[in-house]
């Protein structure tokens, strides 16, 4: 029993610390994969308990960055996506695929920034702004690299192949777990 009134002790006193800028990092975590899960879902989906797993998934990363949380939320966007194309015959649509792609990214850098600071940091506002404008440029990049590298090949506008997307994802979860090995070998 006093191992659980010291956990609530340190709860309480972790709650009373917080500072603000770690504490708004992760309200932008929430609202950044919440915004990306109503946007890769379809609109027949959003609603009653689906909504609320939805919200509770996207508190996840925002509470333990550091943990799986922010790659869960990616897949759990990347499935709502393919659910809404496949499932519910929604069109690929190129701004909704790179606003999702960003919102992933953003997501993933948020969480990456959350996981370094401390809930009781004194942060520079300028270490934040610049997080963001960095990132605001690789999402710049991409977008207008992504856009022209379709153009290039021709394949832009309604001609869209689903093997490629999960091909992709296929890649992205082999390398996370080749990475996850490299680290756990050091």
């Amino acid at each position: 029993m006093s191992a659980v009134t010291g956990r609530v002790r340190a709860a309480q006193h972790a709650v009373a610390r917080i500072s603000v800028a770690p504490l708004l990092v992760r309200v932008a975590i929430f609202v950044i994969v919440f915004a990306g899960f109503a946007l890769a879902f379809p609109a027949e989906v959003l609603s009653g308990r689906t909504i609320l797993f939805l919200t509770v998934a996207a508190l996840l990363p925002a509470f333990g960055p550091r943990r799986i949380w922010a790659t869960f939320t990616a897949l759990v966007t990347v499935g709502g996506w393919l659910l809404a194309t496949d499932g519910y015959g929604r069109p690929v649509a190129l701004w909704r695929l790179l606003a999702i792609a960003a919102l992933l990214y953003l997501g993933h850098t948020l969480c990456a920034l959350a996981a370094l600071l401390p809930y009781d940091a004194v942060v520079d506002t300028e270490l934040i702004s610049r997080w963001l404008v960095r990132s605001a440029a690789v999402l710049l990049g991409a977008a207008v690299l992504g856009v022209l590298l379709l153009q290039a090949a021709g394949t832009g506008g309604e001609a869209g192949h689903q093997w490629v997307t999960v091909l992709g994802l296929l890649v992205a979860v082999a390398t996370a777990a080749l990475l996850g090995w490299l680290l756990r070998r050091r």
